[in-house]
């Protein structure tokens, strides 16, 4: 019974990082530091640790999905990351494409007795 829990652990991991990306674009329309995204996701049952969202945020920032810039006004200084205009088309598209997944994937699952 242990080996089959890690199996179905193991699939839904693998399962939560295909959305990540799709779910941290989502929120930064507008500014947001690391551990506030960690907060909102987690709060909307997607739980996410620092160790993975901070280079998740580095990452999508180099690959120009992502800016950031130091925000030194308050006590201490945040790094606020914002979606750019290539991110947003990125978004887009993959909001496009998870939508058709999930209707074809339903599709799939309701109807599997059918044949």
């Amino acid at each position: 019974m242990a080996r089959q829990q890690d199996s179905i652990e193991s699939y839904q991991v693998e399962m939560r990082r295909g959305v990540l990306v799709m779910a941290v674009l989502s929120q930064l329309y507008k500014p947001a530091y690391g551990y506030e995204l960690v907060k909102t996701l987690t709060e909307k049952d997607l739980p996410i640790e620092g160790n993975t969202i901070y280079p998740l945020l580095r990452r999508l920032e180099g690959q120009g999905l992502l800016k950031s810039d130091w925000n030194t006004d308050q006590a201490k200084p945040r790094k606020f990351y914002m979606i750019t205009a290539q991110g947003k088309k990125l978004h887009a598209r993959m909001k496009d494409y998870w939508y058709r997944s999930i209707a074809n994937v339903h599709d799939l699952l309701e109807n599997q007795n059918d044949k």
